[in-house]
């Protein structure tokens, strides 16, 4: 036995457990495996997740059962205009009585954090946010508080409605590694979800199948999987396509897009497809893992011009412009 088929080995017996937690969150989500696999390739990548989908279609609910599947501590926020800041982070409580201060935790301590309809907070809220999502900690009244491992933020938020939403800044959009368009089910999966869910007693309940120190043994082995020089300069090339357009023989691109992925998208693109290539077994990225993740994780970072509103012309439309454009190694 090589070596290459050694590492392969060992990925893939590290790997088994996902495939645990994926039969159990199906036991109650029908019809959403794109969804799933999204997920715990960000939960592998170490990077938050947006999940953007009309109300309805399990996004929270699927969320709450990978949590439960892997075990750890989970919170879940519904995001509303009068939250504050000490809402989630937390806040230092006065005793009278001993005259000393202690910190009470917001909900923010915990593994997995559920941010339910993000886009309903507004920006002061969307700030604390972001230290807990790049950092991995917290600041309450001067002192520096970390967050558990794993810490991941999974937010949801409804497309079609603005009334009473505010639209999250740039750089917090950037902090998601993926944007994750949920659509509907198809007709025979609604079926099963009727028969599964159209009930008061009998639902499902997912059941713990793993533990989160797996999850973190995991990300470990990620630095395993090979990343070929072609591979990384497929990447630098698609990214830098968004950018500079003209010169990747997309000229007619450069008016529809006002500024393109930043280099913090060649990383998650790169994470994500060793997270991919992982859950398949592998210890050596593809094209096709760069491919398969490459529009959820630069579809939110290539910004369109109103120029290119005006012509219908979506991000998602750019970036499959830049994939079928940019030549495969």
């Amino acid at each position: 036995m090589n070596e290459s088929q050694a590492i392969d080995d060992v990925l893939k017996g590290k790997a088994a457990f996902l495939a645990d937690v994926v039969r159990e969150v199906e036991q109650v989500i029908v019809g959403q495996e794109a969804l799933v696999k999204s997920l715990l390739i960000g939960l592998l990548a170490d990077g938050h997740v947006l999940l953007e989908g009309v109300p309805g279609l399990a996004k929270s609910l699927a969320v709450k059962s990978l949590a439960e599947a892997l075990g750890g501590v989970f919170r879940r926020i519904q995001f509303t205009p009068d939250l504050l800041p000490a809402d989630l982070v937390g806040t230092q409580i006065y005793n009278p009585k001993t005259g000393e201060w202690t910190t009470r935790e917001g909900p923010l301590f915990a593994n997995f954090v559920l941010a339910d309809e993000i886009n309903r907070a507004p920006a002061k809220v969307q700030s604390a946010l972001l230290e807990a999502m790049q950092e991995r900690e917290i600041t309450i009244a001067g002192e520096t508080h970390e967050l558990p491992a794993p810490f991941l933020v999974l937010a949801t938020q409804n497309p079609l409605e603005q009334e009473g939403t505010y639209p999250l800044p740039e750089a917090q959009i950037d902090r998601f590694m993926l944007k994750v368009a949920v659509g509907y089910p198809r007709r025979d999966e609604e079926k099963r979800i009727i028969a599964r869910m159209a009930r008061l007693d009998g639902r499902p309940v997912v059941r713990q199948v793993a533990r989160p120190e797996q999850l973190l043994e995991a990300r470990v082995l990620l630095d395993q999987v090979r990343v070929d020089e072609k591979i990384l300069d497929y990447v630098v090339d698609v990214v830098f396509a968004t950018r500079e357009p003209d010169k990747a023989h997309l000229s007619d691109l450069a008016p529809l897009i006002l500024y393109g992925a930043s280099p913090r998208a060649s990383i998650a693109l790169t994470q994500a497809a060793r997270a991919r290539a992982f859950m398949e077994g592998r210890a050596f990225v593809t094209p096709h893992d760069i491919k398969a993740v490459g529009m959820e994780v630069l579809r939110h970072r290539v910004v369109t011009t109103y120029e290119a509103e005006a012509e219908g012309v979506t991000s998602e439309d750019v970036v499959q412009r830049v994939f079928d454009t940019v030549p495969v190694p």
